[in-house]
């Protein structure tokens, strides 16, 4: 039986000295394999377009370099028919390693209607400086409203040193 969530598949990332771009097939995707709630291209590159959930749960991991500090943010678009997200802000999340905690932005995208945006503006930033941890989890999340919602493009997420 084929499971109805995307599970993030290896090299659909691109990294640059240090910056990360995850495209769609690289993240996991609640519910990203059932066509009745998302379309997901098959390009390794390609863009995953929310069709409708009341759960949106996007999330994916990176493995960095130690002694910096990085910023984690999203590359989407809110196609001109997007519906739902009125008074439901998106959470980007990210956090060193498993058991670390975790930083966020709200942001609320209704306003953004067919336009393609970076959330959040400036990122969420998350310090390796401390500790041995190489690992970054991160992720864009909306499942406290309980509203259907649809029309988000994720194009991409970045994960990058800040300067």
């Amino acid at each position: 039986m084929k499971k109805p969530h995307h599970l993030a598949e290896p090299n659909c990332f691109e990294e640059k000295e240090d910056n990360f771009e995850i495209f769609p097939r690289g993240l996991n995707i609640v519910w990203g394999d059932d066509p009745r709630y998302w379309s997901l291209e098959t390009s390794t590159n390609g863009a995953a377009t929310l069709i409708q959930v009341s759960w949106l749960d996007v999330s994916g991991m990176v493995e960095v370099k130690q002694g910096k500090k990085y910023r984690v943010t999203f590359e989407v678009m809110m196609k001109p028919d997007a519906f739902g997200w009125t008074g439901s802000p998106v959470l980007v999340m990210a956090k060193v390693g498993k058991k670390g905690k975790y930083t966020y932005s709200e942001i609320l995208l209704s306003s953004h209607s067919g336009e393609a945006i970076t959330i959040p503006d400036g990122g969420v930033e998350v310090d390796l400086t401390q500790g041995s941890e190489k690992k970054i989890y991160f992720g864009l999340y909306e499942v406290w409203s309980g509203k259907w919602k649809g029309g988000l493009m994720i194009k991409k997420a970045k994960v990058e040193p800040v300067t």
